[in-house]
């Protein structure tokens, strides 16, 4: 087999998210029943570049599947955006044995997977990121719990804010990915959703909206802001200079990559961990793993950074619809 490999590495590489540790438990479990060998790199294209490798055997991942973040560390790195950062990179995992490697991450993670499958190293991708914003995949490790974490903290808010009779904008992650605000929009039962996608920035809408629901009796009224918006509470300072009405901001931050992973988060991870290690058992390369119509598939890297993905304009037709 031209592309055969015999030891596989894998890494996990830009923000953390809850399933990591799951997904590296699938990939090292299932390619040591394959009779492969397996090495951790620790610390992401850093630890890679500075030779943090240390070798993974089944007791290795013994434990891991219920905690959050990945217990392999991620760092973002600079020097791998460049030719010879990458270069560098395939030399270390020749030089290591690696001949195969699973990168755990984003798109930024699958751009690294994608030079490094060009200097002659066998690589799959599989979608790490709680912001579910890689387009050739409905699932993405880590959101379920993300905004699972986020719902439960919004109902939180909402409690003391009806008792105090307040606005409150609450401010969720997502950078460019509006996902995480429509779907706790949805839930929370949101009165306005603020999202990168569709937002156009008239807050005089949103204060009509609030003085609307005022005058009608409506004792709160929750604004979810997407990370990618931002500004929340200087947004919560012209709201009550223009309404009269007290708001104020809450920022969820990083708790929302925290905390032990969902039932989904631990299966759907694990099963993509599998099947990267699977797909590099078949001497594949060059490959992104996804989820689509309710089945585990794989892409080609090139194609899958090619796509493009937008938000349901039917979940933002009915996210509007509930909030009247």
């Amino acid at each position: 087999m031209a592309n055969e490999v015999n030891t596989i590495g894998v890494l996990t590489s830009g923000g953390d998210a809850p399933g990591m540790n799951a997904a590296i438990r699938g990939v090292v479990r299932e390619a040591l029943a394959n009779g492969k060998k397996v090495k951790g790199i620790r610390r992401g294209y850093q630890g890679l570049l500075e030779e943090d490798i240390v070798e993974l055997k089944r007791e290795s991942v013994s434990e891991i599947i219920d905690e959050g973040g990945t217990f392999l560390l991620t760092v973002r790195c600079a020097e791998f955006r460049t030719e010879e950062g990458q270069k560098k990179g395939a030399e270390i995992c020749r030089k290591n044995g690696i001949d195969g490697l699973v990168v755990i991450g984003g798109d930024g993670s699958f751009a690294g997977a994608q030079k490094l499958a060009a200097q002659g190293i066998n690589t799959v991708g599989v979608p790490g990121t709680i912001d579910l914003d890689i387009a050739c995949t409905e699932y993405t490790i880590g959101f379920d719990t993300a905004v699972n974490t986020a719902m439960e903290a919004i109902d939180k808010v909402r409690d003391t804010s009806t008792s105090h009779e307040r606005v409150s904008i609450i401010e969720v992650m997502g950078r460019d990915a509006g996902y995480i605000a429509l779907w706790c929009g949805i839930a929370n039962g949101a009165e306005d959703i603020l999202i990168p996608e569709t937002y156009d920035y008239d807050e005089q809408r949103i204060i009509n909206h609030i003085v609307v629901s005022r005058r009608s009796g409506k004792k709160h009224h929750i604004i979810i802001n997407a990370e990618g918006i931002g500004h929340s509470t200087s947004m919560a300072r012209r709201i009550e200079a223009a309404t009269g009405v007290e708001t104020r901001a809450t920022i969820l931050g990083y708790m929302q990559r925290g905390g032990s992973p969902t039932c989904k988060d631990r299966v759907y991870a694990t099963m993509m961990g599998a099947m990267a290690a699977d797909l590099l058992c078949e001497g594949k390369t060059n490959r992104v793993v996804g989820y689509q119509n309710g089945k585990f598939q794989d892409y080609d890297i090139n194609e899958a950074l090619g796509m493009n993905k937008g938000v349901s304009e039917y979940m933002i037709k009915v996210a509007k619809n509930m909030s009247v």
